[in-house]
């Protein structure tokens, strides 16, 4: 399992445990990963089986992650996440699915999941991935990265010539391209010789002016500009 962005200021993470809702239309998985969780001090507000009980759960307890599979009953997990966060927007999706097909991924990302991980993970990548989620990262299975890449590669027309582009410092761009690429905050201090406070406000700053919401947001639109790329 890998992660790509960073926690930091933008997160959620507290001393409260964390709120977790998890959806898969399976009981015994769906009970013994909730039971996994709740062993690791989460707090599972609410399991769901399907797109209709996520949306409508999700819309009362609004948890902090939402796990999800993408073979569910009633429609795919792609549909369940949009309805999970037009009822919580606050919340974010980490698909827990065994299925590694491209168009699923891509789907469950567009749909708007922060990552994206295989069943075949171990309990300590789940309880890990379920924190950087929550922390504002985006987790995703080895492989599946590129994949997500790869593919916002390609939906770029014009990298880096759009008219209507803001304007970023070019310590904001520089930070923003190590964004892009997964560092962490702290990773990136250590780089560039700032402090992680400094880098911070550079994240924060560039949020701004692009007006993002979070680093999830903010490295798609890295990669959509081509900035996960050095420059010429």
């Amino acid at each position: 399992m890998g992660t790509h962005g960073s926690g930091g200021a933008g997160g959620r993470m507290s001393e409260a445990a964390l709120r977790v809702m998890v959806v898969d239309d399976h009981p015994m998985w769906r009970d013994g990963v909730a039971r996994d969780l709740a062993d690791e001090g989460f707090e599972v507000v609410a399991t769901a089986d399907g797109v209709g009980s996520a949306g409508r759960r999700a819309g009362a307890v609004t948890p902090d992650v939402v796990l999800m599979d993408m073979q569910l009953p009633d429609g795919t997990g792609a549909e369940a996440t949009a309805a999970v966060l037009a009822v919580s927007p606050a919340s974010r999706v980490l698909v827990l699915s065994a299925s590694e097909e491209r168009d699923d991924v891509l789907e469950a990302v567009k749909a708007g999941a922060s990552g994206y991980l295989v069943k075949s993970s171990s309990r300590t990548e789940l309880v890990d991935a379920v924190r950087a989620t929550a922390d504002g990262q985006a987790v995703f299975t080895p492989g599946l990265a590129g994949l997500i890449l790869g593919e916002y590669r390609r939906m770029s027309q014009e990298p880096t010539t759009d008219p209507a582009m803001p304007r970023l410092t070019d310590r904001e761009t520089e930070v923003l391209r190590y964004v892009a690429k997964g560092l962490s905050a702290k990773q990136i201090a250590r780089k560039l010789s700032l402090s992680h406070r400094t880098v911070e406000n550079h994240v924060q700053a560039t949020l701004r002016k692009l007006q993002l919401g979070n680093r999830v947001e903010l490295t798609r639109y890295a990669i959509e500009h081509g900035l996960d790329e050095p420059p010429a």
